[in-house]
Protein backbone atom coordinates (compact mmCIF):
# COMPACT_ATOMS: atom_id res chain seq x y z
CA UNK A 1 0.00 0.00 0.00
CA UNK A 2 0.95 3.28 -0.89
CA UNK A 3 1.34 6.25 2.06
CA UNK A 4 -1.51 8.45 2.68
CA UNK A 5 -0.44 11.59 0.55
CA UNK A 6 0.48 14.63 3.22
CA UNK A 7 -2.01 17.56 4.24
CA UNK A 8 -0.77 19.60 1.67
CA UNK A 9 -1.47 17.50 -1.37
CA UNK A 10 -4.86 16.07 -0.24
CA UNK A 11 -5.77 19.97 -0.82
CA UNK A 12 -4.14 21.20 -3.89
CA UNK A 13 -4.61 24.62 -5.35
CA UNK A 14 -7.19 25.37 -8.26
CA UNK A 15 -4.30 25.49 -10.41
CA UNK A 16 -3.26 21.72 -9.65
CA UNK A 17 -6.91 20.94 -9.60
CA UNK A 18 -7.45 22.16 -13.43
CA UNK A 19 -3.85 20.26 -14.46
CA UNK A 20 -5.27 16.89 -12.78
CA UNK A 21 -8.66 17.42 -14.37
CA UNK A 22 -6.93 17.68 -18.25
CA UNK A 23 -4.85 15.10 -16.99
CA UNK A 24 -8.00 12.67 -16.57
CA UNK A 25 -9.29 14.13 -19.83
CA UNK A 26 -6.45 13.40 -21.81
CA UNK A 27 -6.27 9.85 -20.29
CA UNK A 28 -9.91 9.24 -20.87
CA UNK A 29 -9.53 10.64 -24.27
CA UNK A 30 -6.84 8.11 -24.84
CA UNK A 31 -8.67 5.00 -23.49
CA UNK A 32 -11.88 5.81 -25.46
CA UNK A 33 -9.72 6.33 -28.62
CA UNK A 34 -8.33 2.81 -27.92
CA UNK A 35 -11.66 1.48 -27.70
CA UNK A 36 -13.06 3.07 -30.34
CA UNK A 37 -15.11 5.46 -28.15
CA UNK A 38 -16.96 2.71 -26.26
CA UNK A 39 -19.00 4.08 -23.69
CA UNK A 40 -20.28 1.63 -21.04
CA UNK A 41 -24.80 1.72 -21.09
CA UNK A 42 -26.20 3.19 -18.04
CA UNK A 43 -28.23 0.82 -16.59
CA UNK A 44 -29.24 2.43 -13.40
CA UNK A 45 -27.86 0.45 -11.19
CA UNK A 46 -24.48 1.48 -10.43
CA UNK A 47 -22.83 0.52 -13.75
CA UNK A 48 -19.16 0.92 -14.18
CA UNK A 49 -16.63 -0.02 -16.50
CA UNK A 50 -12.98 -0.34 -15.30
CA UNK A 51 -10.78 1.86 -18.10
CA UNK A 52 -7.30 1.50 -16.36
CA UNK A 53 -5.23 -0.73 -14.27
CA UNK A 54 -1.85 -0.22 -13.78
CA UNK A 55 0.99 -0.37 -10.91
CA UNK A 56 3.22 2.62 -11.11
CA UNK A 57 5.83 3.15 -8.18
CA UNK A 58 4.58 -0.17 -5.99
CA UNK A 59 1.52 1.45 -5.81
CA UNK A 60 -1.95 0.23 -7.76
CA UNK A 61 -4.11 2.81 -9.76
CA UNK A 62 -7.38 2.07 -10.82
CA UNK A 63 -9.68 4.76 -13.03
CA UNK A 64 -13.21 3.24 -13.17
CA UNK A 65 -16.14 4.83 -15.36
CA UNK A 66 -19.09 5.31 -13.17
CA UNK A 67 -22.71 6.26 -14.78
CA UNK A 68 -24.16 9.35 -12.88
CA UNK A 69 -26.25 9.16 -10.36
CA UNK A 70 -29.95 9.12 -11.34
CA UNK A 71 -32.74 11.26 -10.95
CA UNK A 72 -35.54 9.70 -8.09
CA UNK A 73 -38.86 9.37 -9.74
CA UNK A 74 -41.82 10.96 -7.48
CA UNK A 75 -44.84 9.06 -8.48
CA UNK A 76 -48.18 10.77 -7.00
CA UNK A 77 -51.53 9.21 -7.14
CA UNK A 78 -53.76 10.94 -8.46
CA UNK A 79 -55.36 12.29 -5.56
CA UNK A 80 -51.84 13.25 -4.36
CA UNK A 81 -52.17 14.90 -7.44
CA UNK A 82 -55.13 16.90 -6.89
CA UNK A 83 -54.30 18.14 -3.44
CA UNK A 84 -50.82 19.21 -4.55
CA UNK A 85 -52.44 21.17 -7.64
CA UNK A 86 -55.17 23.27 -4.84
CA UNK A 87 -52.30 23.18 -2.37
CA UNK A 88 -50.06 25.24 -4.81
CA UNK A 89 -52.93 27.57 -6.00
CA UNK A 90 -53.17 28.17 -2.01
CA UNK A 91 -56.52 26.64 -0.55
CA UNK A 92 -56.45 25.61 2.89
CA UNK A 93 -56.90 22.23 4.19
CA UNK A 94 -60.83 22.66 5.00
CA UNK A 95 -61.18 23.86 1.01
CA UNK A 96 -59.67 21.02 -0.48
CA UNK A 97 -61.59 18.44 2.00
CA UNK A 98 -64.71 20.07 0.97
CA UNK A 99 -64.09 20.06 -2.81
CA UNK A 100 -62.61 17.02 -2.66
CA UNK A 101 -65.46 15.90 -0.82
CA UNK A 102 -63.45 13.96 1.83
CA UNK A 103 -62.06 15.07 5.52
CA UNK A 104 -59.70 17.55 6.33
CA UNK A 105 -58.15 14.58 8.55
CA UNK A 106 -57.54 12.87 5.40
CA UNK A 107 -56.04 15.92 3.43
CA UNK A 108 -53.54 16.49 6.00
CA UNK A 109 -53.19 12.37 5.89
CA UNK A 110 -52.33 12.99 2.30
CA UNK A 111 -49.84 15.85 3.10
CA UNK A 112 -47.71 13.89 5.56
CA UNK A 113 -47.40 10.85 3.02
CA UNK A 114 -46.18 13.92 0.33
CA UNK A 115 -43.86 15.40 2.80
CA UNK A 116 -42.43 11.89 3.20
CA UNK A 117 -42.13 11.29 -0.59
CA UNK A 118 -40.55 14.60 -1.53
CA UNK A 119 -38.36 14.65 1.80
CA UNK A 120 -39.68 18.03 2.92
CA UNK A 121 -41.64 19.39 5.63
CA UNK A 122 -43.72 22.09 4.60
CA UNK A 123 -46.61 23.29 1.62
CA UNK A 124 -44.17 25.74 0.16
CA UNK A 125 -41.26 23.58 0.16
CA UNK A 126 -43.44 20.57 -1.31
CA UNK A 127 -44.55 23.05 -4.35
CA UNK A 128 -41.00 24.31 -4.76
CA UNK A 129 -39.56 20.98 -5.36
CA UNK A 130 -42.47 19.80 -7.70
CA UNK A 131 -41.78 22.72 -9.65
CA UNK A 132 -38.02 22.28 -9.95
CA UNK A 133 -38.57 18.95 -11.19
CA UNK A 134 -41.21 19.82 -13.48
CA UNK A 135 -44.08 17.61 -11.43
CA UNK A 136 -45.79 20.85 -11.31
CA UNK A 137 -46.37 23.92 -13.54
CA UNK A 138 -45.95 27.38 -12.76
CA UNK A 139 -49.39 28.21 -13.83
CA UNK A 140 -51.11 25.34 -11.92
CA UNK A 141 -54.17 25.93 -14.23
CA UNK A 142 -57.02 23.55 -12.42
CA UNK A 143 -60.21 22.45 -13.11
CA UNK A 144 -61.51 23.44 -9.47
CA UNK A 145 -64.52 25.82 -8.83
CA UNK A 146 -63.51 26.57 -4.91
CA UNK A 147 -65.97 29.88 -5.14
CA UNK A 148 -68.78 28.11 -3.95
CA UNK A 149 -67.21 26.27 -1.09
CA UNK A 150 -65.62 29.74 -0.20
CA UNK A 151 -68.80 31.06 0.68
CA UNK A 152 -70.39 28.54 2.41
CA UNK A 153 -67.20 28.83 4.60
Amino acid sequence: MCAAPSIETRAPERESRATIHQAFAAVIALLEARDGGARPEASGNGSEELLLDTELGGCRYLLLRMSGPQPTRIHLSPRESEIVRMVAKGHPNKVIADVLNISSWTVCTHLRRIFAKLGVGSRAAMVAQLLEIGALTSDNRGTYDVRSVRRSS
